[in-house]
């Protein structure tokens, strides 16, 4: 699964566009954020995605969950977004 890192500074609109490319290339995709402001800039850039995809007839639902990642050799928790297409019931 593609992992697309978001930082506090990022643009959601610029994140908006790779999250929709790549699910619609690959099915589904995980954001990765640390931090109260990157993870507004990744629900907000899912938000926006979701907009993008919608003229296909796709929608949009993510799941979250932690993460542990290092930085700089020290262990941190980030929140992961799970990206994928609603299954119709």
């Amino acid at each position: 699964m593609d992992v697309l890192k978001v930082a506090a500074k990022s643009n959601p609109t610029a994140v908006a566009g790779a999250l929709a490319g790549v699910v619609r290339e690959k099915g589904t995709a995980e954001l990765q954020a640390i931090g109260a402001a990157a993870i507004n800039q990744a629900v907000k850039a899912i938000a926006i995605a979701r907009g993008y995809v919608a003229p296909a007839g796709m929608d949009l639902v993510c799941v979250p969950a932690f993460a542990d990642v290092q930085i700089d050799g020290e262990d941190r928790t980030a929140i992961k977004l799970i990206v994928s297409p609603r299954v119709p019931r």
